[in-house]
């Protein structure tokens, strides 16, 4: 059932971007300069992609609010803390070994090395 209404909630939001991007820009950013035609006035005009894009966003909150019951009922009321028990967490009591088995810092410079290759 879960798998069912996330496929349509996610057809929902694509044709709902898809439909959004189809309709005519009003021009100036956030609705600002378009005349005071549509955005100031108390009406909106009802074309036949608005009212898609409001059929669209309304089946979006359905399907979002279905899917958040889904996943309510899903966890009947166990949280993190419930599955987790009375059981401490296990301690390791060895340290990890480093590879090699040595230290992680750079080895001691000696007098008695050369500091460059010699060519024999």
């Amino acid at each position: 059932m879960e798998n069912v209404v996330l496929t349509i909630h996610l057809l929902l939001a694509l044709s709902l971007i898809g439909v959004v991007l189809l309709q005519r820009s009003e021009g100036g950013g956030l609705g600002m300069g378009g005349g005071g035609g549509g955005a100031m006035s108390g009406r909106a005009a009802a074309t036949a992609l608005g009212k898609l894009t409001w059929i669209l966003a309304a089946a979006f909150i359905v399907t979002s609010m279905t899917l958040t019951i889904i996943a309510a009922q899903q966890s009947a009321g166990s949280s993190v803390l419930d599955r987790m028990g009375d059981r401490p967490a296990p301690v390791e009591d060895t340290d990890p070994a480093l590879p090699d088995g040595g230290s992680l810092l750079p080895p001691a410079a000696d007098d008695s090395a050369p500091l460059t290759p010699t060519a024999d």
